[in-house]
């Protein structure tokens, strides 16, 4: 599992990739137009680890961030059942005339964790904008047994966006958005008996799941950072097994799988690597294995792929794979507030 000597870390084509993507995404990005502030993110936040952010116009991107918010038309809307929160695009913004009695509000957990995490990125103080209707009614999407829909015109409820929800009270300093002990007790019945987290109760342990699940339990105040140098001390988690389960999904190519039996990802060398951070055991890992995976991923064209063999970069790998190099202490990235996802930087 060593490290190929004559792989380096191809900064400047990384740049230039980014910053065409925060310019102008290409035309296979159209399908995923609802997310248009996600995709913004990966950029903004990627050119960010990389100390490139002179190459955007921050002024510009926190406008256009701050003209997707949803805001009640009056107090009495408040209690409308509607979420207050960022819609993901236009589309969702400003719904079709063709649809019969179209909800003028798409806001969605993902796109408001999204925006935030923007907006603190190109450093716009999130105090300066009313967050009370946005937690206000964050809180009604909170479900019986902790967990989190989505939207308010229904949607799956996961770990996902408890994960959202969290990382939203933790950007904004107010906890009012959520019920933190309903939050931990969903959280906790989704741990698997080989120590991973499924996305809902009895699922299949997955990596990104893992990670919200740690994630969340430390931006609550749940769980403290480096669990794993006492394990005799109680948790509310199996700090054992998780760890156990994490170390595990590295793979012989250096990578990590986001499941058993699954190739090595990209995206995964973050999930993963970031719960072992957080917990205190990733010097576990074989970094110069995993250093070599991720470099062997870079594109001649810029960013990353998702898998070895893949012949093109996309957006989301190409800014998990330079998050999962900050994790490494790559000498060229920014180091990263692992639990929320931005450049420590910004907090």
């Amino acid at each position: 599992m060593g490290e190929p000597e004559q792989l380096e870390f191809a900064r400047e084509r990384h740049a230039l990739f980014l910053e065409a993507m925060a310019s102008e995404l290409p035309g296979d990005y159209a399908s995923q137009e609802v997310n248009h502030l996600t995709l913004a993110y990966f950029a903004v936040a990627g050119l960010s680890l990389l100390r490139e952010l002179d190459r955007v116009n921050k002024d510009q991107i926190a406008k256009w961030i701050l003209s997707f918010q949803v805001f009640p038309e009056t107090d009495n809307e408040l209690d409308n059942g509607q979420f207050y929160g960022f819609c993901g695009s236009r589309t969702t913004q400003f719904p079709s005339t063709n649809v019969k009695d179209p909800c003028h509000n798409g806001s969605h957990l993902a796109s408001t964790y999204s925006a935030l995490a923007i907006l603190k990125i190109v450093g716009y103080d999130v105090a300066n904008f009313d967050s009370k209707a946005l937690l206000s009614s964050m809180k009604e999407l909170q479900q019986p047994d902790g967990s989190f829909m989505p939207i308010h015109i229904g949607a799956e409820t996961d770990l996902r966006f408890v994960y959202c929800a969290a990382a939203i009270c933790s950007m904004l300093k107010d906890w009012t958005g959520m019920d933190k002990e309903k939050a931990k007790q969903y959280i906790l019945s989704c741990q698997s008996y080989d120590g991973g987290f499924g996305l809902v109760p009895g699922s299949e342990s997955h990596g990104g799941a893992t990670f919200c699940a740690v994630a969340a339990l430390r931006l609550m105040g749940f769980i403290q950072v480096d669990l794993a140098s006492n394990l005799r001390e109680p948790a509310s988690i199996d700090v054992c097994l998780l760890m156990e389960w994490c170390l595990q999904r590295q793979a012989e190519d250096g990578g990590f799988q986001g499941r058993r039996n699954k190739l090595s990802d990209t995206c995964y060398a973050f999930w993963i690597g970031g719960v072992l951070k957080i917990i205190g055991a990733y010097h576990f890992i074989d970094h110069g294995a995993l250093r070599g995976f991720l470099l062997s991923c870079q594109s001649p064209y810029g960013g990353f792929t998702k898998l070895l063999e893949d012949p093109y970069p996309d957006i989301y790998h190409s800014y998990y794979g330079l998050a999962a190099l900050s994790l490494l202490e790559e000498d060229e990235i920014e180091p990263l507030c692992i639990e929320l996802g931005i450049l420590s930087a910004a907090l």
